[in-house]
């Protein structure tokens, strides 16, 4: 081991020219020319394996040394593995850059791990209550943190829940309702005790001031902040549990802990038979680790961090009397700010004198920081168990410890773990006016990669927020990273609402922004975003608020594509928030969402432009604004059933996530290989035949073998094979093959959906899969006397007196922006005259949406969507209701007008009349088709001929999914 003694400045500046000459060596052949300077950091006593170049003890050293030797030469310091505890922050500068087009990399000596720990390890543990096995630990006095690691995992602070109903939110504070409470006023310490309030997109924390009896008052203006704006503490958007945190009478759950600064004294309430000499409890004492920040006019440049850990931080700023009065995505209120004497109920939806504090939100800081910076790479690094976010990049200055914020370019951040952590894995860019539009063109953040890096358990104490966030950046790549177990979102892209885009928005003029802001005419520094071939899966565990994928604001020349999401909580897949725009959504593959595709689109806020492009869902709503004045646009997209995904989603389900050639045991790994069964014909009549053809394809590099299928088929069918599947399929390949399959030559119903199930097994090396794909083929009976027709695909059958349409359709209607006439009907040809009366039961319906319609309709001719007049059609719905809609005289060929019965429950199944008396004609809704209800009022049939067509009509109200409507005694008289 060798270590510089101590030495006069002159001396020692001698020393590191000598130094300099003897690091330099040649870089092997096949790398870039130029010379190598390599540094070993060993700390003392750890002799470890010898490797090449200069070895001094500390950071500290090969941080000197590297600026004598960074112009020189491409510059690599490895550090020896094992933990280094930091006492101040590690912080590299201009001066610390690569020079004169070398690099500087800070890296692990191979095969070992380095630890940057902002923590102190704690001994010496005695046993304090031996009836609770409360154990405790000296600390040094004064030590405060929000965080404990206990054998690499976060540990819970001390904390009681409460209910809403325990408490009444006052102006100074909350009044205890429930008399259990009352042992509060007894505590001491009271000033450090916390509330914390989960709502409904933010998640709070308000200390304590004193507790004197039933009163409780809080500290300022934490307390204040938190309870104006949106989704207050006193009044959240939705629900919202309410906990009191941090004293050492809450430590009632086994893995607690709470630490006492005055008194130096941690407590841990310990497992059964815990022995403290066997664990690792780990205190953060620092709030950053690293620190890299340059200046506008001479940004730190071209230095790369690889493979070392970050752990052991804490961030107290929610622990001081300003709280965390959060608002979104760790943005939060870090002062006083004049408010209405009655703000808790008068501004609890926002107010012109919140909208003064907006452009004064702070954002959290990061464990580790970059501003002011170009050319930086981190790389196979991990950075866990810190009480904040993990990795800030060009954030506002208010986040940076070296004042400067903003202003980094070409940042990558590649194949690093986030895991662990109290706050975001990764934010990037600021949310203050210079982020958005720069006073300086230096502070612009541009052309930041986010790529193949794990972000998984995330934001465990500022759980609202996501995994990764990239606010006013121009070309921010994210890609093919894995972000999952979140309380939140997944990967939010922007900031601002729209408001700060060329033009403004009206929602915020209406609420008082531009009294404190400019309307700006330019656009922001957002744009160009490229989020694609992410896995983003185990999200919105906590809030119902927003969406996995998530976008806000304007970004034009952005591209959400080939992202797989799962396991969302049946919450929102695709999110484009208030002021989005020039967004392209494609290829994306969202499953088992409430809401696949969201335009929060109001009439007044901009959020318009963007188009949904061919993405693939298997469940949830299309809550999308296409009509004027927002105008996206939905096309392409496909709903699958009986997850069988087409092999286009299959691959983007295999690609997303870690690349292939990266993943490890703790990544995601999915089959390589796909299939899929498709008929050749979607309907048949009894005894009919078709093929069905089955397609292998394998999505790796590598050759998979042993390959074999089979084929489920359902009673009564028959296959002949056609085609036999290959043995062996080389990587990218794909084959198919196939059967002759026919159908019984009897049906018992009016239309029979017959489910094919394709199984098939192979090896890929020496791992075996099996994977499964489904087709469906309905067999019909004959309509004898009706006739069909279907504006889109659709099947039509008939068993005696019962009938089945099985349809698609996005909807009929065409009013409010839609212009749609979509549906499946089976008719008599101009059976409903002057004076008619139709009758039919919706015995059963598919709710492939709540709006999906089946009921009775009469046209002049239903074989001409879209233009036909005298249209009119009293439909039941699965959760509106039953409705009857009818065309107006200035809009022919399209329904656009409609009454809905008063009982929302209504559902089949149900009775339906239509009653035509001229050109006027009421609709009316039965349970047991004797009492009938009738739906709004007598309307008008616009443009009807004397005689019409009259028949049974069906539309799923899907751009893609089919369902099925099924029908009996249907009658005109």
């Amino acid at each position: 081991m060798h270590r510089h003694p101590r030495a006069t400045a002159a001396a020692l500046a001698a020393a590191l020219a000598a130094l300099a000459a003897s690091v330099l060596t040649t870089a092997p052949a096949h790398a870039a020319a130029g010379p190598v300077a390599r540094i070993v950091v060993s700390p003392p006593g750890d002799r470890g394996p010898a490797a090449a170049g200069r070895h001094v003890a500390t950071i500290q050293e090969a941080q000197k040394l590297a600026r004598t030797l960074s112009g020189k030469a491409d510059v690599v310091v490895s550090l020896a593995g094992g933990t280094y505890r930091l006492a101040e922050p590690w912080k590299l500068t201009s001066a610390d850059s690569g020079q004169n087009g070398h690099t500087v990399t800070w890296q692990a000596l191979p095969g070992q791990q380095p630890v940057l720990s902002g923590g102190q390890q704690v001994t010496g543990w005695t046993l304090q209550d031996a009836s609770s096995n409360i154990y405790a630990a000296s600390v040094p006095a004064g030590s405060d943190s929000r965080q404990l690691y206990v054998d690499g995992a976060l540990a819970p602070r001390a904390a009681v829940s409460i209910a809403r109903s325990d408490v009444k939110i006052t102006a100074a504070g909350m009044t205890i309702v429930n008399p259990a409470l009352n042992y509060l006023a007894s505590l001491p310490q009271q000033n450090r005790i916390e509330l914390e309030s989960q709502n409904s997109f933010t998640d709070r924390y308000a200390p304590v001031q004193s507790i004197s009896g039933s009163t409780i008052t809080m500290q300022q203006p934490a307390w204040n902040n938190n309870n104006w704006g949106y989704d207050t503490l006193a009044s959240p958007f939705a629900g919202g549990s309410l906990q009191l945190e941090n004293s050492y009478s809450f430590l009632n759950t086994t893995g607690q802990w709470y630490l006492d600064p005055q008194a130096g004294q941690l407590y841990y309430k310990a497992p059964s038979n815990w022995s403290p000499t066997a664990h690792d409890i780990e205190l953060p004492r620092l709030t950053s680790l690293l620190q890299i920040s340059g200046s506008y006019t001479n940004p730190v440049h071209d230095i790369t961090v690889k493979d070392i850990a970050f752990q052991h931080t804490t961030w107290l700023q929610p622990s001081t009397s300003t709280g965390y009065a959060d608002q979104q995505n760790g943005a939060f209120i870090p002062s006083a700010y004049p408010q209405p004497s009655d703000f808790i109920t008068s501004c609890r939806s926002g107010c012109p004198q919140f909208e003064a504090a907006r452009n004064g939100w702070n954002q959290m800081p990061a464990a580790v920081q970059v501003s002011a910076a170009r050319g930086i790479t981190f790389t196979d690094d991990t950075f866990a168990h810190l009480g904040q976010v993990g990795l800030g990049i060009g954030n506002d200055a208010n986040a940076h410890a070296s004042g400067i914020g903003l202003g980094t370019s070409d940042i990558t951040v590649h194949h690093n773990t986030f895991t662990d952590d109290s706050g975001a894995g990764i934010v990037v860019g600021g949310i203050q006016p210079d982020a958005h539009h720069p006073s300086d063109p230096a502070m612009v953040n541009s052309d930041v990669t986010i790529t193949d890096n794990l972000v998984t358990k995330v934001a465990e104490d500022y759980r609202e927020m996501s995994g990764i966030l990239s606010t006013y950046v121009t070309h921010a790549v994210i890609s093919h990273n894995e972000v999952s177990d979140l309380a939140y979102d997944g990967i939010d892209v922007g900031w601002g609402w729209g408001a700060n885009d060329p033009g403004g928005s009206q929602d915020y003029r209406n609420r008082g922004l531009y009294n404190y802001q400019p309307v700006y005419t330019t656009p922001t520094t957002l744009k160009n975003t490229v989020v694609t071939d992410n896995l983003i899966h185990g999200t919105k565990k906590v809030f119902h608020d927003g969406g996995s994928l998530y976008n806000l604001s304007a970004n034009p020349g952005s591209v959400f594509e080939g992202n797989y999401i799962y396991d969302n909580q049946h919450t929102v897949g695709l999110y484009l928030d208030e002021g989005s725009r020039y967004v392209t959504l494609k290829n994306n593959v969202i499953q088992d969402s409430g809401v696949w595709a969201f335009t929060n689109a109001g009439g007044t806020n901009n959020t318009n432009d963007s188009t949904f492009d061919t993405n693939w869902y298997n469940s949830g709503a299309t809550q999308v604004a296409t009509g004027s004045p927002h105008n996206n646009v939905l096309t392409g997209n496909l709903q699958v059933a009986d997850d069988s995904w087409p092999l286009g989603a299959q691959q983007v389900m295999y690609t997303a996530g870690i690349e292939p050639a990266l993943r490890t045991a703790a990544d995601s790994r999915p089959a390589p290989a796909g299939v899929a069964l498709t008929a050749e014909k979607s309907s048949l009549d009894s005894g009919g035949s078709t093929t069905l053809t089955g397609t292998v394809q394998n999505f790796s590099v590598h050759r998979i073998t042993g390959l074999t299928v089979s084929l489920d088929l359902p009673s009564g069918w028959t296959a002949k094979p056609v085609t036999p599947a290959p043995a062996t399929l080389a990587g990218g390949a794909a084959e198919s093959f196939g059967w002759q399959v026919t159908a019984p030559s009897a049906v018992t119903d009016p239309l029979s959906n017959a489910a094919f199930a394709l199984k098939a097994a192979y090896r890929s090396g020496r791992t075996s899969y099996s994977t499964s794909a489904a087709a469906r083929v309905a067999v019909a009976g004959t309509l004898t006397s009706l006739r069909s027709f279907g504006s889109v695909p659709s099947a039509f059958g008939q068993q005696d007196d019962r009938y089945a349409i099985l349809t698609g359709g996005n909807d009929i209607w065409g009013a409010g922006g839609q212009h749609f006439d979509e549906y499946g009907a089976i008719y008599s040809p101009k059976a409903a005259g002057p004076t008619s009366t139709l009758t039919v039961k919706v015995t059963a319906q598919q709710a492939v949406d709540p709006w999906s319609k089946a009921g009775l309709v009469v046209r002049n001719d239903l074989s001409a969507p879209g233009v036909s007049q005298g249209y009119a059609a009293l439909v039941v719905t699965p959760g509106n209701g039953v409705s009857l809609q009818w065309q107006d005289a200035a809009t022919p060929g399209y329904l656009d007008q409609f009454a809905t019965s008063a009982d929302k429950a209504a559902k089949a199944p149900v009775w339906l009349r239509m009653v035509r008396n001229g050109s006027r004609l009421s609709g009316y809704y039965s349970a047991d088709g004797t009492s009938w209800t009738q739906v709004g009022s007598e309307v008008t049939l616009a443009g009807a001929d004397p005689a019409e067509d009259a028949g049974m009509i069906a539309t799923a109200h899907s751009p893609s999914a089919q369902g099925e409507a099924d029908f009996s005694d249907f009658q005109v008289s």
